[in-house]
Formats: structure tokens, sequence, C-alpha cells
């Protein structure tokens, strides 16, 4: 990924806060451990509610043993779940998205929980965390059988081919197949050279086709055992993209796309994906 040994990474992150949504969050955690021979550690994060100026020091100490105890359980449920190596806990305090930021600096992937599709706030613990990581992050929320789908979404930049990275790497660790999306509508994303495409559809395909298989040659290669089918949709990146999610299991994208501005905040179309997506997400982050 970014040239470090695995053993600089030795486990999967994931936040825990034993709630029922956060129970189909574990047990990918668990097996992303499992599918990677790694270690997993739960983090969980609690805050005082009131102003610093009045902190009760019993009170404090009762809030965090509560954060001790709930770790306990998760990191029994963990084992029961089939966890291997060593499962750990940390308890930190703060907001979720900064702890949880702060404790991957030593993780292979970070996984959280996901509120249902379309309820989740622009300044929700998934976007921001994914904004600032510089692992992998994967939001998981339940959506019923498994289907055995990656899909990835690319548009030609860093962010894109990050995405598809870690797309082939957990469709390989799964046995699962990958569904590539080229959504090429973007006028808006383009340089003024290219505008003249947006009047020749075909002309336009036919460009961006190009992009994509110059995108996913060096995967095919790499993972040659793995079903990958490309396409290029003359449509909107995220209506391609919500669209091709509808049948899968993981959509993975990108921190930031060509059209995205802003090096310290989340890509429009990755914030939507987030929010919309019926699967779960995972975010790649480019600077990996």
């Amino acid at each position: 990924m970014d040239g470090l040994d695995r053993a600089q990474r030795p486990h999967v992150l994931v936040g825990y806060d034993a709630t029922e949504g956060n129970e189909a969050a574990l047990r990918w955690a668990v097996d992303e451990a499992r599918l990677r021979g790694l270690d997993l550690v739960l983090c969980h994060c609690w805050h005082w509610p009131y102003s610093a100026d009045h902190v009760d020091d019993d009170v404090e100490a009762i809030i965090k043993r509560a954060g001790e105890k709930l770790l306990e359980r998760g990191e029994a449920r963990a084992a029961e779940l089939g966890a291997p190596g060593t499962v750990g806990g940390r308890l930190r305090a703060g907001p979720a998205a900064d702890a949880l930021a702060h404790e991957s600096g030593d993780a292979e992937l970070i996984v959280i929980g996901s509120r249902e599709r379309h309820h989740l706030p622009v300044g929700s613990t998934a976007v921001r965390l994914a904004a600032r990581a510089r692992r992998p992050v994967v939001a998981v929320r339940h959506n019923g059988r498994t289907r055995g789908l990656v899909v990835a979404g690319v548009d030609g930049s860093p962010g894109g081919d990050a995405a598809l990275g870690f797309a082939m790497e957990e469709a390989a660790l799964r046995e699962w197949s990958v569904r590539v999306v080229f959504g090429v509508w973007e006028p808006g994303a383009v340089d003024e050279a290219e505008l003249a495409l947006f009047a020749d559809k075909e002309r336009l395909a036919q460009v961006r086709a190009v992009t994509l298989e110059r995108a996913v040659a060096p995967w095919r290669t790499r993972h040659p055992k793995v079903d990958l089918r490309a396409s290029v949709v003359m449509d909107r990146p995220r209506e391609a993209l919500l669209e091709a999610a509808e049948d899968a299991d993981l959509l993975v994208v990108g921190d930031r796309g060509n059209g995205d501005l802003g090096p310290l905040l989340l890509g429009s179309t990755s914030s939507a994906m987030l929010q919309h997506a019926p699967c779960a997400v995972a975010i790649a982050p480019s600077a990996a």
C-alpha cells in the first residue's frame, strides 16, 4: 500500500459502542482480522457531557468504568464471533472521529458502524473520520444477504486508483467479484480543453474507456483470479455508483476525486456515498 511493512500496522481497528447497529461493524471487523491474519482492537470513546469547568472526578470515574465494562463485553463478543489472534480494547476520551483518527496510525484499516442510508448527518463520525484518516475507513450498515460483489468508483484520479486497489484487495481476500464504475458525465470537473467532449457522447465514451482500461490493467495483472468487470456509465458519478451499489456488499471510493477541492475535506461524491449507499462503504485515502 504505502511501502510500510504490515508489522507496523498490526491490527484492525473498530469503533465500538455496543449499540445494535454496531454489531454489523464488529462482525465485519472480525472478518477483516481473520482474512488478513491480524489482531483486532476495539476503541470506545467517551466524553464528559458538560463544560470543562464543571468536571466531577467521581462521576467521571464512573463514566470511564462503564466504558471499560462495555469494552470487556465487546472483546468477549468478538471472541464469540471468531476473532483470531489478540483482541484488545482502548478507552479514549473525546469525539469519536478525533479519537479513532489518532488511534489509527498503527492500524491496517478502520471499521465503524453507520446509520441507515439517508440518515447520516453531513458532520457525522463517518464523514469526519474518512476525511482525516490515513488508512481506509469502512462504514458498515446491515443490508441483508451477502451478494459477493465489490463496486469501485474510478475517475482517473489518485483517489480512484486507491479505491480500485482496496476493492481488489477486499475481493481477493473474500473471493468476491469486482465491478468498476466510471461515471463520466461530470462537465464541471474537467479542464476547459475537454468540454467539447460533452457535445459528442460517443467520443466521450471512447476517451473515458481508454482512461478506465489504463486504470484497471495493472490490477487485472496483480489479481488474475478476481472476476473484474469495468464499465463507462454516461451518468454523473454519484448516480452511477448508487445504482451499481444496489447489488453490492461493499462500495469503495477515494477520499476525493478530480472535481473536489480542499485537501482537508472529504470529496462530495464520497460524502454522498456514505450518506446514501445501501451497502457498506469504504473510503480509501489517496495518500495510501
